[in-house]
């Protein structure tokens, strides 16, 4: 009678137990579901790093990444975030675009010059002959350009902007008011520019910027050719006296691009976000963020070191232009070997010229 009673008793504490065992393991259930659903609906943030050359300090970095970074963060609602490693802390200036492709960094600042060759389109709107009143101007003939061109060598990146320095001008040490006084004058100059000035007469000598100042100084080149800003930024014109106007030898054109896998996983309406920020930013600031350095530059040049501002006359232009005209030719020959029309090119770049300059003078 006992045992069958405590039987009885030990059943039922025994269903109750597994009873409560189970309404306990799924109250955990569904409170680690009720937990867990949420986060499953949380936009993602995607954070992109940036890399660029430029010091910490200079203008590309502090008028233009910094405050495009934060209006991109800004029109994602957070969901976009840049990340800027400048002074080549994440890639050199030359591998740049390649970082970018290879994913090194998600987005890139640099100059297609640094890899010649590697964008052989993009190359005309560095040739010399054509004229560009300020880097406004030669900004936004390079951005509707490729726009119009779409050239293929662009594909592999998600571009986002170009912008450029605009007309590089002459500083020297002595006067160059016409063709004669550049014959056999030593030049510091790289690159096409370098071509430019050979075709000229002139005696170009390769080095870089960051060399310039002293050899200037010792004489052992006798000016240099670039964009005016280098005058106060590199603090040329304390070793120059004679500033020759030359806004048909020189342009530098750079960009601001993504990695295209990383783009391509953006939410489209962050990718519709990304792009009008960025085209509003090129308006705004990128396609005259030149023109601000370099009227600076020329006013501390000027009125500070007392260079004088040499004008050549239309009939000195044209005499310069006549002669870096095979500098063109050869573009156009070497575009067409490679089966693109060479000629077209060129003269859509040379109309988008006369277009700006007029609209923007």
């Amino acid at each position: 009678m006992k045992k069958s009673f405590w039987k009885s008793i030990n059943v039922k504490l025994l269903g109750r137990g597994i009873l409560l065992f189970l309404l306990v393991l799924g109250f955990a259930f569904v409170t680690g579901c009720g937990q867990a659903a949420p986060t499953t609906n949380e936009p993602q943030t995607v954070e992109l790093k940036l890399a660029h050359f430029f010091p910490a300090t200079h203008p590309a970095e502090t008028e233009l990444i910094q405050p495009w970074s934060q209006a991109i963060e800004d029109a994602t609602e957070g969901r976009v975030k840049v990340t800027s490693y400048p002074a080549q802390t994440l890639s050199q200036a030359d591998a740049v675009y390649d970082g970018v492709i290879n994913g090194i960094s998600d987005l890139g600042l640099s100059c297609f010059s640094y890899t010649r060759g590697s964008f052989p389109v993009l190359e005309v709107f560095e040739l010399p002959g054509i004229t560009y009143a300020n880097s406004k101007v030669a900004s936004k003939v390079a951005w509707e350009g490729i726009k119009q061109l779409n050239p293929q060598e662009v594909q592999d990146t998600k571009l986002l902007m170009v912008f450029t320095t605009g007309p590089g001008d002459l500083y020297t040490k002595v006067p160059v008011r016409s063709l004669d006084d550049l014959q056999g004058l030593e030049l510091r100059a790289t690159g096409l520019s370098a071509k430019t000035l050979e075709a000229l007469g002139a005696t170009p000598v390769a080095m870089a910027q960051s060399e310039a100042y002293e050899s200037l100084a010792k004489g052992v080149v006798k000016g240099n050719l670039g964009p005016v800003e280098v005058l106060e930024g590199w603090k040329q014109a304390e070793v120059t006296e004679y500033l020759t106007m030359t806004p048909f030898l020189y342009n530098t054109l750079f960009f601001i691009t993504m990695n295209l896998d990383q783009w391509n996983s953006l939410d489209p309406k962050d990718q519709a976000a990304v792009e009008t920020v960025s085209e509003k930013f090129f308006e705004e600031t990128a396609m005259s963020l030149w023109d601000k350095q370099n009227e600076s530059a020329l006013k501390y040049a000027v009125d500070e070191k007392g260079m004088e501002v040499i004008n050549l006359s239309q009939e000195e232009q044209e005499k310069w232009i006549s002669l870096v005209k095979p500098i063109q030719d050869e573009y156009v020959a070497q575009m067409n070997e490679k089966g693109q029309p060479g000629q077209e090119i060129l003269d859509t770049v040379k109309k988008l010229a006369d277009q700006y300059n007029k609209e923007y003078q």
